[in-house]
C-alpha cells in the first residue's frame, strides 16, 4: 500500500464504517507502519528507507507527496491485457468499464505515470466525457490466475491523437487491429494491493495452453491408435498382421 492511499480512500464516512465493523485498529496499525499520509515526508513509499520524492500534487485540496510505483507494480502492469476503469459523471454517478488490449498496451513511462493507447470502441465516449469534467479516476488491474489485484488512484490527461499519432509511450501494438483515437496518461496518486481472498482463479487461453499441451499430445496418440484399430476391424486382410500365410511351393522347400 502506498502512503497516500489512506488519505484518498479513507474519508470520514469510511472511517466511521471501519469503526462500526471493528477494522479500524488493524488499519490504524498499518497506517502507522506506512508512515501515515497525514504526516508526509516520513519514510519512503516503497519501504526502501530512501528519502521520499517531495514533489507535491494537488488532490481534493490536499498537498500530497507523490507515491512512486515500485518494480513489482511496474512489472505487474506491463503484463496485463486489460483493466477496470472508474470515472464519475457530472451528475455524480460512477461509471466503470473494461479497457483491454494485448499484454503490454499499458506502459509505465516513469514511476509516477501510466499511459495507454485508447482504442476505438462503441463510440459512446462516456469515460472520455467524464474525465473532461473530472480528471480523477480509479483503476483496477487483475491477475485472476495468480489471484492478484492492484488498485490505483490517478489524475488523467487525454490527448486526441487521430491526426498526430500517439506518443511512443502509448503507441498502438504491432499486429493488433485497432484504431487509436486518444492517448491517456495518468498521474498516479496512490495505489494498493488487495488480498487474494474471494478472487476466483480464471485463465486466459495463453495461460491454459501449456497445461493442455501434454493432454493434447496424448489425445493425438490415442486418435492414431484408434484409427489403426478401426482399419483392422473394417478390413482384417488389410492389416499385415492378419494376412494368412501363403503355403510354400514345392520348389521353395
Amino acid at each position: 500500500m502506498s502512503r497516500n492511499y489512506h488519505s484518498i480512500a479513507f474519508t470520514e464516512p469510511v472511517l466511521e464504517a471501519q469503526d462500526q465493523y471493528g477494522s479500524r485498529p488493524a488499519i490504524d496499525r498499518a497506517d502507522r507502519r506506512l508512515s501515515s499520509p497525514r504526516r508526509p515526508g516520513i519514510g519512503a513509499a516503497d519501504g526502501s528507507g530512501s528519502a521520499p520524492n517531495t514533489e507535491a500534487a494537488e488532490t481534493d485540496g490536499l498537498e500530497q507527496i507523490k507515491d512512486p510505483l515500485g518494480r513489482a507494480e511496474r512489472d505487474f502492469i506491463a503484463g496485463r491485457d486489460g483493466f477496470y476503469l472508474a470515472t464519475v459523471a457530472v451528475g455524480g454517478w460512477p461509471y466503470v468499464q473494461f479497457r483491454g488490449g494485448p499484454p503490454g498496451f499499458v506502459t509505465v513511462p516513469d514511476e509516477h505515470t501510466l499511459a495507454w493507447a485508447d482504442f476505438r470502441g462503441n463510440r459512446q465516449y462516456i469515460s472520455t466525457g467524464n474525465v473532461a469534467h473530472d480528471p480523477r479516476m480509479s483503476i483496477i488491474f487483475m491477475d485472476y490466475a495468480r489471484r492478484l489485484r492492484l488498485k490505483i488512484f490517478g489524475v488523467a490527461t487525454i490527448n486526441d491523437v487521430r491526426h498526430q499519432g500517439p506518443s511512443p509511450s502509448a503507441s498502438a501494438i504491432p499486429g493488433y487491429r485497432a484504431i487509436v483515437e486518444r492517448e491517456v496518461r495518468v498521474e498516479v496518486k496512490a495505489f494498493d494491493w488487495n488480498c487474494p481472498q474471494h478472487i476466483t482463479p480464471r485463465y486466459t487461453a495463453e495461460e491454459v495452453a501449456p497445461m493442455l499441451r501434454p493432454l493434447r499430445q496424448r489425445v493425438d496418440v490415442l486418435e492414431a491408435e484408434n484409427d489403426l484399430l478401426r482399419l483392422r476391424v473394417a478390413s482384417p486382410l488389410a492389416d499385415p498382421e492378419n494376412r494368412p500365410s501363403q503355403p510354400q511351393r514345392p520348389e521353395d522347400q
